[in-house]
């Protein structure tokens, strides 16, 4: 299986793997992200160490179930080769309407056919007031004319 764009990578394939990405994430949808892995990918994800599709799927199925109104923004940090490091702030609202920013960098690898085979994120949640909400599109995409992460200074 193949998921372009395809390492090694320059900087308009790696920003482009970026954006589909964030994309991907944006629909909420935990077998379409999955997809995107090999099918025995290793990823850290805050306390959470899961190998292999499923279980990427079922982290994902209890986290959109936990955070509602999921908004995300990913930016390019460095990559090289087979490698891509991203940061990326993302808000959502808990079952009680409490607003939250999550913040992270993630470290990605890639296979030769373009899927991911090891993700390490490093997440932080700070609490937000909803006055202070920055992502506010429709659920699903963000706009191609929606502020960026260095855009919003964050």
């Amino acid at each position: 299986m193949s998921r372009p764009p395809l390492p090694p990578f320059d900087l308009a394939s790696a920003t482009q793997k970026v954006r589909l990405a964030e994309d991907a994430w944006n629909s909420r949808d935990p077998a379409r992200v999955a997809q995107a892995y090999t099918i025995d990918s290793r990823w850290r994800n805050r306390t959470e160490f899961v190998e292999g599709r499923a279980a990427i799927e079922a982290l994902l199925t209890r986290k959109w179930q936990r955070e509602q109104d999921y908004r995300l923004i990913k930016e390019i940090w460095g990559f090289r080769e087979n490698r891509i490091a991203v940061r990326f702030a993302y808000e959502w609202r808990d079952a009680d309407g409490n607003w939250s920013r999550a913040y992270g960098n993630e470290n990605w690898e890639f296979d030769a056919g373009g899927l991911m085979r090891r993700r390490i994120a490093s997440i932080n949640d700070a609490p937000l007031a909803e006055k202070d909400r920055l992502f506010h599109w429709p659920l699903g995409r963000r706009p191609d004319d929606h502020p960026s992460l260095s855009d919003l200074n964050l």
